[in-house]
This record gives C-alpha cells, sequence and structure tokens, in this order.
C-alpha cells in the first residue's frame, strides 16, 4: 500500500494545489533540521525588517513592539531548547512565523514580512549567520597563529 499524500493546502507554496504530496518528497524538501543553525539570523532580521516598517508606518508602533516581543520570546524557546518544531515547519522561516502567530495572534504576526520576500529573508538570514561564522573563525586562527609564533619562537 502506498503511502499516504501529505496535504498541500497548509504549505507556503501550496495555496494553489488540489493534490497531496509525497511524503518522500516532504522529507526530501524539508530543510528545517539545517535551518536551525539559522533562527538567531532569522529573528534578528526579523526584528529590524519590523523595525523598518514602523519606521516607515507600515505597521504601528504598538504591532512592532507585540512582534518584538513575540520573537524575543521565540528566540528564548530556541534557546532554551524547548522550541517544538511543527510537521509543517517546511523550514525556520514559517516555523518562526507560526510559533510568533500562536504567542501574539496571527493578525499582528501575518503583518511581520509586509514587504519583504522570502528570498531576501533567507540570503539575510545566511548573510548574518555567515559573518558570525566567519568572526568566530578569524578568533580561532589568530590564536592558532600566536600559539605557531610561540612554538617557533620556542623551537629556535
Amino acid at each position: 500500500m502506498a503511502p499516504e499524500k501529505a496535504p498541500a493546502e497548509n504549505m507556503l507554496w501550496g495555496g494553489r494545489f488540489t493534490g497531496g504530496l509525497d511524503p518522500l518528497m516532504l522529507k526530501y524538501n524539508a530543510s528545517i533540521e539545517y535551518d536551525k543553525l539559522l533562527f538567531k539570523e532569522d529573528i534578528l532580521g526579523s526584528i529590524a525588517f519590523a523595525r523598518a516598517n514602523a519606521k516607515t508606518g507600515v505597521i504601528s508602533d504598538s504591532e512592532f513592539k507585540e512582534i518584538e516581543r513575540g520573537l524575543k520570546e521565540v528566540q528564548k524557546e530556541w534557546e532554551a531548547g524547548s522550541f517544538v518544531i511543527m510537521p509543517n515547519d517546511e523550514d525556520i522561516h514559517t516555523a518562526n512565523e507560526r510559533r510568533l502567530g500562536e504567542i501574539i495572534g496571527k493578525d499582528i504576526a501575518g503583518k511581520l514580512h509586509t514587504g519583504r520576500s522570502r528570498n531576501e529573508q533567507v540570503v539575510c538570514d545566511m548573510r548574518m549567520w555567515l559573518r558570525n561564522q566567519m568572526q568566530e573563525l578569524e578568533g580561532h586562527l589568530v590564536a592558532f597563529i600566536e600559539t605557531m609564533a610561540k612554538r617557533a619562537e620556542a623551537e629556535k
């Protein structure tokens, strides 16, 4: 017996599809296990974007404060290891947005990315993550070079 197909209507891309998605394709397409590394950058980027939308009047100051509060709560859950990934969380972005909606309500949470493309969000998250990783790597390289210089001096 073939495995049952997952409904597409709850997926980010599934609005215009009537059929389900094969479970094997769902497993292949899911990136959440890798995306977990980006939780902090995704949240910080979303807060910054919401702040910009508040400054330009796209969302109100009170909506921004509520979005920021909710996202900081989501971040605390990730850091505590208590964030629960749900089956329809395709990636870090949908997971964080879903949880934000549960915390502050979907009406306000739905305004988070007004005017922001998913592609821009992904690139922003990845650039921030890479920048942070490069800074960490730089620290390790400096320590390594210092150790090698001390060792070379001792071996003269």
